[in-house]
């Protein structure tokens, strides 16, 4: 199985190959403040922002585009991973997932290891605009420029592609 994941600061987009988006559901975890017991992810855990008791707490993992809190982002992706697996595959599916252009090599090692241990087998990453532009069927293997914007909840990145790469880009944290 390939799975596609867009791992953003306000929502996670899960992908499938030959099946289009499965999941799109906001980056939100709900903890035990005490145990760090899981109580809920995604939407459920988004409607207990604000709401819950003093024993409950509902955060998003992921800030700057990139990962706040590792053990939580990990119990996020290996819950969606399961979600569009059907946990009934017994080969860990292939996962790419996009990264804003200004990720540093530690934050790309720490997306990639908590894809790993979430579950994942081979892990590509992909810099969001150029992600974007081949979702939008761009073609960009042509020697000419296309500039790509990609805005999210926590990183805007703007890129030039050309002739299958990235030949200028920028990322700004909001």
């Amino acid at each position: 199985m390939e799975i596609a994941i867009d791992l953003g600061t306000a929502n996670v987009l899960v992908a499938v190959r030959g099946k289009g988006i499965m999941l799109r559901e906001p980056s939100v975890v709900a903890t035990e403040r005490e145990s760090g017991k899981l109580m809920a992810i995604g939407e459920e855990a988004r409607r207990m922002l604000g709401r819950t008791p003093g024993s409950i707490v509902a955060t998003r993992p992921l800030r700057d585009g990139v990962i706040a809190d590792y053990e939580i982002t990990e119990a996020m992706l290996r819950y969606f991973i399961a979600r569009v697996s059907g946990n009934r595959s017994m080969t860990r599916p292939r996962v790419m997932l996009c990264i804003p252009t200004g990720a540093t090599g530690a934050e790309r090692r720490a997306v990639r290891e908590a894809a790993q241990a979430a579950g994942a087998g081979k892990v590509q990453l992909i810099e969001e605009p150029l992600a974007a532009a081949l979702g939008l069927g761009l073609e960009i293997e042509q020697p000419i420029g296309q500039m790509v914007v990609d805005i999210g909840g926590g990183t805007s990145d703007v890129a030039v592609l050309t002739l299958g790469g990235i030949a200028a880009s920028d990322s700004v944290r909001v």
